[in-house]
């Protein structure tokens, strides 16, 4: 049979819009059977397309959705190339819609659309099966949402249904690349060894140009070239499961085996058992052998039964964040950005916990009680930014916060500038198992004429 190749577009919510016209031009002059995939959500992205949609029931899906298919919806029609993105996020039926404007718009002829269901747990009989698991720490004044992880086989089973675009909200990343290869080798629920692969292939596009070179960048230790036109990768994967990682044609980037063990260990917490909701993919005797220019080639990945169990993720409401920042420059700046963080401390501290960092001398490390900063001693740094932050329950208090940097433009110390103030609503996330047959996944398929 031949080889499935699966393109990436995207790998979170926010990344290149126009990562994908070069790879789907790749995917068309190599030819064969083929399919993109749109990778968008974390976590708190569709926690917070929960929120838009709250807001506006007409919103909630990917806010880069237009731009990141108009450029290649055409050329995807017209080669039989599937599109899949969990795009749908929060609202698939809206983003299903959008699609459908884009296509008239572009003069396409009706689409099938595929939207799966069954991931959002936010409507009362979902919020009631997550109470059951959450027990006492469920906080229903303060619920927000709740999605549950669902699997590749919807997805293979509405591209045989024959659509064209499949639609999702919450499923597992990798199970994007895998329900196109289900549906194109016809692999059955037990076929481990195969599905364990295609899931692995499915984790290697999942964050985009992070396997082509992207996130592995490190100049001087690791170089890449062409960075600023780094291209997407594509996998070409193999019936028994196997693939071969490459990239777009004619872009930068770098696809070997450094970059690919790099992606194949992110996030995986036990290589013999990567759990995911289609298998248990073990890739503890897996080989990552190069096999020509930018391309590599991923075997040996075993697969084990998929568990009992589908991870949800539940989402409350943490109140408000504040954040603001100041500039210092000159003679010294560390010290009068010092000044100003003692100033903020005393006029705010008996009403909220403030973390304080001082960009240029200290402000990545987590340090959200200040030690760190408190118990180094003051420096000789000409350029200071300082950022405080903090969160409460409460928005007034948090809108102090930002008021009281805001008036350190004057109020002093001197010298200082370029103040940046912002607040967002906090969420906090608890997470559980749920058995597998308490959440079933659907889809439908429709075509709306113009």
């Amino acid at each position: 049979m031949q080889t499935l190749a699966v393109g990436c577009g995207a790998g979170f919510s926010g990344d290149r819009v126009d990562a994908g016209l070069p790879v789907v031009r790749t995917l068309i002059a190599r030819g064969g059977p083929a399919a993109m995939i749109y990778e968008n959500l974390a976590e708190r992205t569709l926690a917070n397309q929960h929120l838009s949609k709250r807001s506006n029931p007409q919103l909630g899906y990917e806010p880069l959705l237009e731009l990141q298919l108009r450029p290649v919806l055409a050329d995807c029609l017209a080669h039989g190339i599937t599109i899949v993105g969990n795009f749908g996020a929060a609202n698939p039926e809206g983003a299903a819609r959008l699609i459908q404007r884009l296509a008239l718009e572009l003069g396409l002829p009706a689409l099938r659309i595929a939207v799966v269901r069954g991931d959002d747990l936010s409507d009362d009989a979902g919020r009631a099966i997550v109470q059951a698991h959450l027990g006492k720490s469920f906080d229903a004044a303060r619920f927000v949402c709740a999605n549950v992880y669902q699997g590749a086989f919807e997805i293979a089973d509405a591209i045989r249904a024959g659509a064209q675009i499949v639609v999702t909200g919450r499923v597992a990343d990798p199970s994007l690349t895998l329900g196109p290869a289900i549906a194109h080798f016809g692999w059955g629920r037990e076929q481990w060894d195969a599905l364990a692969g295609g899931t692995m292939a499915g984790h290697l596009l999942e964050c985009g140009a992070q396997v082509s070179g992207g996130y592995f960048a490190d100049p001087g230790m690791k170089d890449v070239p062409g960075l600023d036109n780094v291209g997407f990768p594509i996998a070409e994967i193999e019936a028994d499961g196997s693939c071969v990682i490459s990239k777009a044609d004619g872009t930068g980037g770098l696809v070997d085996e450094r970059t690919v063990k790099e992606q194949l260990l992110y996030e995986v917490h036990d290589p013999a058992a990567y759990i995911t909701p289609d298998v248990v993919a073990d890739i503890s005797a897996a080989s990552v052998t190069a096999v020509g220019p930018d391309r590599v080639r991923l075997s040996g990945v075993r697969g084990h039964p998929r568990t009992a169990t589908l991870k949800a993720n539940v989402f409350f409401d943490g109140g408000w964040l504040g954040e603001g920042e100041i500039s210092y420059a000159g003679p010294n700046a560390e010290a009068r950005a010092r000044l100003a963080m003692d100033v903020l401390q005393k006029r705010m501290g008996a009403l909220l916990a403030l973390r304080f960092d001082l960009i240029g001398v200290s402000s990545i490390l987590g340090d959200d009680a200040n030690r760190q900063l408190t118990q180094t001693p003051s420096g000789l740094a000409h350029d200071v930014r300082l950022r405080v932050a903090g969160r409460h329950e409460d928005v007034t208090v948090v809108d102090r916060l930002l008021r009281e940097l805001t008036a350190l433009w004057t109020g002093g110390p001197a010298g200082g500038g370029g103040v940046r103030v912002a607040k967002r609503q906090r969420l906090s996330m608890q997470s559980c198992l749920i058995a597998r047959e308490q959440v079933p996944a659907c889809f439908d398929l429709a075509t709306e004429a113009h």
